[in-house]
């Protein structure tokens, strides 16, 4: 089973960045995606990125709407790691953030659709 341990988070000032480390093991090449989701106090799970991680959309990346343009997702395969790069952050962006593997074929954002998932690593951005 693919583990993942994400680290980097932290507390920032608005308009900061932070650049979150997500570290894989196992069998990593059964993953097609790694995808990055959120989690504020009170509200749903959402998605923020993903990687294509194998396959034939292997390094295409989708983000949601309110982190396009922000956020960066990068990894490196051989290393067995995925990175989350976010700038100008905002208030709204504070949450636990959470590394995420997907391992059916056909690309999807949806948390369903993800299979082994980090612990998290906190996220606050104070104004």
């Amino acid at each position: 089973q693919v583990q993942l341990v994400e680290t980097g988070g932290g507390l920032v000032q608005a308009g900061g960045s932070l650049r979150l480390s997500c570290a894989a093991s196992g069998p990593t090449f059964t993953a097609y995606g790694m995808g990055w989701f959120r989690q504020a106090p009170g509200s749903e799970r959402e998605f923020v990125g993903q990687i294509g991680w194998s396959g034939w959309t292997a390094g295409r990346t989708d983000y949601a709407a309110s982190v396009r343009g922000r956020f960066t997702i990068s990894r490196d395969n051989a290393k067995n790691m995925v990175y989350l790069q976010m700038n100008n952050l905002k208030p709204e962006d504070t949450a636990v953030y959470y590394c995420a593997a997907r391992f059916a074929r056909t690309w999807s954002n949806k948390e369903t659709d993800f299979g082994s998932w980090g612990q998290g690593t906190q996220v606050t951005v104070s104004a």
